[in-house]
């Protein structure tokens, strides 16, 4: 018995934390996550003074608007049907706090919630590259992980 059950945790942790999500719920979640950082990048941009901001929000507009693209051209691929990007409750939420907050605050809460939003989008494209369904989105996961790495080095180190 003690055998036994000291082989359970090593079992446990050789499986995949979770099953894969399906190809529409993993482009529901990239999807909107892509649309709350350009939403939130273009409300900074509207008032930072502070030159990284600016850099950073800038680059967060134009990447992930290639991401969208360069999923919504893997799902056509293999006819699968993007649902139109919507932002979540919890994303609407910071939206509406961003839009709220002024001046230096505005950037310094915008700078916090980019770095929980990317460690969320690194680990939903790891994810689905490591264990999706559909060979066209795993692989636009997978050239989509090392800029969202790329962002959270920057994010890390600024501010």
């Amino acid at each position: 018995m003690s055998k036994m059950l000291l082989l359970m945790p090593l079992i446990a942790v050789a499986m995949p934390a979770a099953a894969a999500e399906s190809p529409t719920a993993y482009l529901g979640k990239a999807g909107a996550g892509d649309l709350y950082e350009q939403t939130s990048s273009k409300i900074v941009l509207e008032t930072t003074r502070d030159a990284r901001v600016k850099s950073f929000a800038t680059m967060m507009v134009g990447d992930h608007g290639k991401s969208t693209a360069m999923l919504k051209s893997a799902a056509a691929a293999s006819g699968v049907k993007a649902p139109p990007p919507s932002l979540t409750p919890d994303q609407q939420a910071k939206v509406r706090a961003l839009k709220q907050a002024k001046g230096a605050a505005r950037d310094t809460l915008y700078w916090q919630q980019q770095k929980a939003a990317h460690s969320q989008a690194l680990q939903l494209h790891q994810d689905y590259a490591a264990h999706g369904s559909d060979r066209s989105l795993k692989d636009a996961a997978a050239k989509i992980v090392p800029v969202v790495k790329h962002h959270l080095d920057l994010l890390n180190a600024g501010r």
